[in-house]
């Protein structure tokens, strides 16, 4: 395997604010509901089905586990809606985005979730298909349906390493919030 290695960073709202939304509880706005029995964590990310229209569809995607050193050889972008990764399990996985727009592979980041937390990738934004590590992973996924193109994929203009050294330095940086 060749290629510049991309380095990973822990997943925060803050750092992936320019691709999307993390989803997670913490920092959330929540309020009780039905009596008391229930906290209610509100408005963790924005659904968007595009100027257009289209439908909110719910999917469940069942990831296999990616083996490091990875390589990243394309990406892919929904030009017509966002689409949410939302785990249902604790189980980490690695996210590659680069920002909306023509891609610009000098621009592309990779993150480490916690495991509990979700990503919505905002309309267009470009990132690999789902990465998920040591064990097979679901996610419900939440995107748009209807009518339209909404998938373009393409070759990145060469390879990309994902490597178990990146992944252990990430995940002994400390959080910020």
């Amino acid at each position: 395997m060749s290629g510049p290695t991309l380095k990973i960073a822990r997943l925060t709202r803050e750092a992936f604010a320019p691709f999307g939304d993390v989803i997670e509880l913490s920092g959330a706005k929540h309020f009780a509901i039905n009596g008391g029995t229930t906290e209610r964590y509100h408005d963790l990310a924005t659904v968007d089905l595009g100027p257009d229209g289209g439908r909110t569809l719910i999917n469940v995607f069942r990831g296999q586990p990616r083996r490091l050193p990875y390589e990243v050889k394309m990406l892919e972008r929904h030009p017509l809606g966002s689409q949410a990764f939302i785990p249902l399990k604790t189980t980490p996985y690695l996210v590659v985005v680069a920002p909306a727009g023509e891609l610009d592979v000098s621009q592309m980041r990779a993150f480490v979730s916690d495991g509990w937390q979700g990503v919505n990738y905002a309309r267009g934004v470009w990132h690999h298909p789902l990465l998920a590590l040591d064990e097979v992973s679901d996610f419900v996924v939440v995107d748009r349906g209807g009518e339209g193109h909404n998938c373009d994929e393409q070759d990145l203009p060469g390879v990309y390493l994902l490597t178990q050294a990146a992944l252990d330095a990430a995940r002994t940086t400390k959080k910020v919030a």
